[in-house]
């Protein structure tokens, strides 16, 4: 319990003359609670006996959570800053194993941001575009990693945690059929209802067929599903890899002589270049589904007629460049969201940060990768 207000005072001594050495004795329980009473008596006391050193008794330090530890760290830097000699005394076990888990870089780094000016534009730039390069690095080295494992595993199939690839093809296509049936459909629906809005003046309704069909199997269906694979499964991956090592789990298993991309990564990339051209396959059917309904309640089509009409526009070689596409993008989500995972360094916080990076990167290289198989294919067609 909090002490009286009265007795607030005693949770706080000091020994010493001013401006000479001056001994801080601090007791109770210092948590978030009571973090602002702490905070205000400490610099009170301290601008009031302006010391040369200041030493921090511990001695009777009844709880400390990490709010408290960042106290005592700020308090630190603080007086280091004024060039005060500072040093902790009679430091009990429990307080020194939460103040070892705070990272005081971390604390200088706050600050220095915090303190910086406006219009550092080039040194921004410079920094971005390092942090760019060594990004680029470090995508380049996993990609090496993760293909020598995978030509490992056509070698020598035995080495591929087969258990764990069917788990993921479970985890990661058969969990996200409900939402993608719904997309795909939906998706469906809106190009054949705005694509007729057109057509009908013209009296082309038969045309609706053959450009939701071309739309959704050439680009939107292996496009949407590795958006959808790469929303629910590459940040799932990201996270459990980052929690792993976090818990430093990943550490553990080079102990024990595991190496994490073959143990940890390839199951996930051939579990996604699996199931995701098969979720493809789903996702065009539920795409024509849709606007197959579109023709037969708004626009006096047979469902013979919707069909045939898609049959003669699509060909053999749209179906082979959407299966392919969803292979590639399988291995981009799969492979940069174990990438993101493993880069993982501090606490949940950067958990949620590689998260967030796999999730943005996959979209973009997806887009990226639609973009140069959309002109290849162009003239590899023609």
């Amino acid at each position: 319990m909090t002490a009286p207000a009265e007795r607030k005072s005693d949770l706080i001594r000091t020994r010493g003359e001013r401006g000479e050495t001056v001994k801080l004795l601090l007791s109770g329980r210092i948590a978030l609670s009571s973090l602002g009473f702490y905070r205000e008596e400490i610099r009170r006391r301290l601008e009031d006996l302006k010391p040369k050193e200041l030493i921090v008794d511990l001695t009777n330090i009844e709880y400390l959570d990490s709010s408290g530890a960042l106290l005592l760290l700020e308090l630190e830097r603080r007086a280091k800053d004024q060039a005060i000699v500072f040093s902790f005394d009679n430091m009990p076990d429990e307080v020194r194993h939460i103040m070892d888990l705070i990272n005081p870089e971390a604390l200088v780094a706050t600050a220095a941001k915090t303190e910086r000016k406006h219009g550092y534009v080039l040194e921004e730039i410079g920094e971005a575009s390092e942090a760019l390069y060594k990004d680029l690095i470090g995508v380049l080295t996993f990609v090496g990693e993760i293909l020598d494992a995978l030509f490992q595993a056509v070698r020598n199939p035995r080495l591929v945690r087969w258990e764990d690839v069917l788990f993921y093809v479970k985890r990661a296509g058969v969990d996200g059929l409900p939402i993608l049936s719904l997309l795909s459909l939906l998706m469906g629906l809106i190009i054949a209802f705005m694509s007729s809005l057109q057509l009908k003046q013209f009296g082309a309704n038969i045309y609706v067929a053959s450009l939701v069909g071309i739309a959704i199997i050439r680009e939107l269906g292996p496009m949407m599903t590795a958006i959808i694979v790469a929303g629910r499964s590459g940040s799932a991956f990201a996270a459990e890899i980052g929690t792993m090592k976090v818990n430093e789990e990943v550490d553990a298993l080079v102990t024990m002589g595991f190496e994490p991309t073959q143990f940890l990564a390839v199951p996930k990339v051939l579990a996604a270049m699996i199931v995701v051209p098969i979720l493809t396959l789903y996702s065009d059917f539920f795409g024509i589904a849709g606007g197959l309904l579109v023709g037969i309640t708004g626009l006096d089509l047979t469902i013979h007629t919707y069909i045939q009409q898609t049959a003669k526009s699509v060909t053999l070689f749209d179906f082979g460049t959407s299966l392919f596409k969803s292979v590639v993008f399988a291995a981009l989500i799969a492979g940069i969201s174990c990438q993101r995972g493993l880069q993982v360094r501090g606490g949940a916080e950067a958990v949620g940060a590689a998260t967030t990076s796999a999730v943005v990167s996959s979209i973009f290289l997806i887009i990226v990768a639609d973009s140069a198989f959309a002109i290849i294919f162009y003239y590899v067609q023609w």
